[in-house]
């Protein structure tokens, strides 16, 4: 075989990759997964994650995904951050969320809920955590977003805690803001009251994030960031997290820091879930073995399963 032949034939099966990549952006998809995590004898409390939309203000197909999913009726709506991508992103994602700004929710902010997204040199994606200098004063209108929910009755966890009533049950919540940044702070405990089901939420599961709350009693713990690992191989997953949590745990139902608590020696584990998010940088509209999604985690009553 001719040498041309054989570099035609790699650059064809390039390009038909990146082809696909590109359209696999746009193949939503939602996850379930369930967690027994709840009393026995408790009725079963859905909830819906949504992270790392990255929304710009054209993406209408994401938009009307989004507001699809008021569909499930969940009890609570769990917002993990990175919803915009463009300085005109606001008004376009609070459509996308107001059929679920109706529902019990809370919120928690990512790096790029702050900062508008810059071209980067694609090599560093393939660093372990790609983290680069920020600018001085965040250029996005991250205010006007976070007031926008608050004022829809969501819980904003920005560095506290808070508790939401899901039909007369209490779920205690306790949130950073994005580890990513180096902005997060965690919250003293002040909160002794009885709750259904006590859940810590961040942008990016650090390992130290994750150990102070798995240390501070969560039942589960939920985060975002890693998209998966973007760029999947089939049969080996994420190439990276973005963050120092290792690649077997970028997206899906695990435990922290041991096996899932219904797995041998996850006795002593947190439940956690980390979504592989909804969208890309504008920059890297690309995606591989790794649908954009979001998840409906169904927390049932530990004598269910």
């Amino acid at each position: 075989m001719r040498p041309l032949t054989v570099l035609g034939g790699v650059a064809a099966l390039g390009v038909a990759g990146l082809a696909y990549a590109h359209l696999e952006t746009k193949l939503f998809t939602l996850r379930r997964v369930t967690v027994p995590v709840l009393a026995p004898g408790e009725r079963d409390l859905r909830v819906l994650h949504v992270s790392d939309l990255h929304l710009t203000p054209d993406q209408q197909r994401k938009i009307d995904w989004v507001r699809s999913l008021a569909a499930l009726e969940p009890d609570l709506v769990i917002d993990t951050g990175d919803n915009i991508a463009h300085h005109d992103a606001v008004d376009p994602l609070l459509h996308a969320l107001e059929p679920l700004l109706a529902t019990p929710g809370a919120f928690v902010m990512g790096s790029n809920d702050y900062y508008s997204p810059t071209f980067k040199n694609p090599a560093r994606y393939l660093l372990p955590d790609a983290r680069g200098p920020m600018r001085r004063t965040p250029d996005l209108p991250w205010d006007r977003m976070a007031a926008a929910m608050r004022d829809a009755g969501w819980a904003d966890l920005t560095n506290r805690r808070d508790a939401v009533d899901v039909g007369g049950r209490r779920i205690a919540l306790a949130g950073v803001d994005d580890p990513h940044l180096d902005r997060d702070e965690f919250p003293e405990t002040t909160d002794d009251e009885p709750a259904l089901l006590r859940l810590g939420v961040a942008h990016a599961p650090y390992q130290r994030v994750l150990n102070r709350m798995h240390a501070d009693g969560a039942d589960a713990i939920i985060a975002g960031h890693t998209h998966g690992g973007q760029l999947c191989l089939p049969f080996y997953g994420s190439l990276v997290t973005n963050c120092d949590i290792d690649r077997g745990r970028a997206k899906g139902l695990h435990g922290w820091p041991g096996p899932r608590p219904d797995e041998p020696g996850g006795e002593d584990s947190t439940w956690l879930h980390v979504s592989a998010g909804a969208g890309t940088s504008p920059y890297a509209p690309v995606r591989f073995a790794c649908r954009p999604e979001a998840t409906l985690i169904t927390f049932t009553a530990r004598d269910r399963i």
